[in-house]
C-alpha cells in the first residue's frame, strides 16, 4: 500500500490497468477500427489527464470528453491528438473550441455556423461530429432532418467533417431488437449524409457493450468508456474481455474501540451492538463520495476479510464492525473497493449496495480524495 503524508484516504489508480483495458478494446475491434477512449467526468473519476495519457500510450486514436472545459483541461496539460467534445459546445464557447483545436458534436445549423465563423476568424478550421438521434431521445438530429442538415452545412467554410455518431439507448444490452433498429437507423443516416455530399472521416456508435459484443456497430471507430476503467457494463459481458479494475479506494483506521452489547453506533443509533464488539472509525464519508446509502449495507476489507458498515455513513467518517477480523488497531489498512490480500470488492458490488451502478460509484469519489498513480496495485 502506497502511503501519503496526512489523511490516509486516497484513490489509487493503476496506469497499467488502464493501458491493459485499452489494449483489450483494440484487440476486440481489430486493426481496421479505431478506439476513441472516453475520459469525460474526470476520466470516470480516475483523473482525466493521467487516464488520457495512459490510453494514448496504449494506442487510443482519439479521446472523448463531455464539455469544452474538459477538452481544454487536456490541452492545458499538453495532451495532443484528436479530442472530441461529445456534449457539444454552448454559445460563447466557439473560440475555446478553436483555440484548443477541439472537435465538437453538432446537431443544429446555428451551432455549425457559429463554429465555422470562429474558425474562419482564427484562420483555421474546426472538426465537427454530426450527432444523430436514433433512439435515445436525447441530443441529436432527427433522422428525417439529416440530409437537409448535410446539404445546409456542406459548403460552410471553416468546417471539417470529422465524424458522424449516435448513442445507444442501452449501456448494457445491445443484442436486442431495439439496438439493432438503432444500428440500421444510424446506417441510413450515414447514407443520407453521403447522398447530400457529406462523408465524415469517422463513423462511430459503439459504447462499451457494443465494443464487447456487437461488431455490426463498430463502423470505423468505437467509443468505449466504463470498460476502459476495468468494468464490463453488464455481468453477461464480463467474459468477453479480461478487464482490470483501475481504481482502489482505501484508507486506514483512525480509531478502534471496544463497545458493550447494546451500544448504539452513529447518528440516530441505527446500528446497535448485539455482542461485545470492536468498532473501527474510518476517515472517509459521504463528502468524499462514499454513498450514505452504504449505511448498514456495505462491506469493506480489513486484512483481506469483509467487515460490515455499522451505522450511518457520516459526512467525514464511517464506522465499521471489525469484531470478527481480530485485534484491529488504529492505522490498519482498509479498502472500500478494490483488492486487498487476495480478496476484492468491486465498484459494481458497492453499486448494488447503494442502488446505483459502477459508473456513479467511480465518478462520485470526491476531489478531496487524492489520486495516487501507481503502475500496478500491491497486495
Amino acid at each position: 500500500m502506497h502511503d501519503i503524508q496526512g489523511r490516509p484516504t486516497v484513490a489509487e489508480v493503476s496506469l497499467g490497468a488502464l493501458r491493459t483495458n485499452l489494449r483489450a478494446a483494440r484487440e476486440l475491434v481489430g486493426p481496421a477500427v479505431k478506439v476513441l477512449a472516453v475520459v469525460k467526468a474526470d476520466g470516470y473519476g480516475h483523473g482525466a489527464v493521467a487516464a488520457a495519457r495512459a490510453f494514448v500510450e496504449a494506442g487510443a486514436a482519439a479521446l472523448g470528453v463531455s464539455t469544452v472545459e474538459e477538452g481544454a483541461e487536456l490541452r492545458r496539460a499538453g495532451v495532443r491528438g484528436p479530442v472530441v467534445v461529445l456534449g457539444g459546445a454552448f454559445p460563447g464557447e466557439e473560440g475555446a473550441v478553436v483555440a484548443g483545436d477541439l472537435e465538437v458534436a453538432v446537431w443544429t445549423r446555428a451551432a455549425a455556423e457559429a463554429l465555422a465563423a470562429a474558425a474562419r476568424a482564427a484562420g483555421g478550421t474546426v472538426g465537427i461530429h454530426i450527432k444523430v438521434e436514433t433512439g435515445m431521445t436525447r441530443l441529436g438530429l432527427d433522422p428525417a432532418d439529416v440530409a437537409g442538415f448535410g446539404a445546409a452545412i456542406r459548403g460552410l467554410a471553416g468546417l471539417r467533417m470529422a465524424g458522424v455518431f449516435s448513442h445507444f439507448a442501452s449501456a448494457d444490452a445491445v443484442d436486442t431488437a431495439s439496438a439493432r433498429a438503432q444500428i440500421e437507423r444510424f446506417r441510413a443516416a450515414v447514407e443520407a449524409l453521403a447522398a447530400a455530399g457529406v462523408r465524415p472521416a469517422e463513423v462511430h456508435l459503439a459504447n462499451s457493450a457494443a465494443t464487447l459484443s456487437a461488431p455490426a456497430a463498430h463502423f470505423t471507430m468505437v467509443r468505449p468508456g466504463i470498460m476502459l476503467y476495468g468494468y464490463a457494463p453488464a455481468r453477461h459481458l464480463a467474459s468477453r474481455a479480461r478487464l482490470e479494475p483501475a481504481m482502489r479506494l482505501r484508507t486506514r483506521v483512525a480509531q478502534a474501540r471496544r463497545v458493550a452489547a447494546g451500544t448504539p453506533v452513529g447518528y440516530a443509533g441505527t446500528w446497535v451492538a448485539t455482542r461485545p464488539s470492536t468498532i473501527a472509525v474510518l476517515p472517509l464519508g459521504y463528502a468524499d463520495g462514499y454513498h450514505r446509502l452504504a449505511s448498514n449495507r456495505a462491506q469493506v476489507l480489513v486484512r483481506g476479510r469483509r467487515a460490515p458498515i455499522a451505522g450511518r455513513v457520516c459526512m467525514d467518517q464511517t464506522m465499521v464492525d471489525v469484531t470478527d477480523v481480530g485485534d484491529v488497531q488504529a492505522g490498519e489498512p482498509v479498502v472500500l473497493f478494490g483488492s486487498q490480500d487476495g480478496a476484492a470488492i468491486a465498484a459494481d458490488e458497492v453499486g448494488g449496495w447503494v442502488d446505483t451502478i459502477a459508473y456513479e460509484v467511480l465518478t462520485s469519489v470526491g476531489k478531496r480524495v487524492p489520486r495516487v498513480y501507481v503502475e500496478e496495485f500491491d497486495g
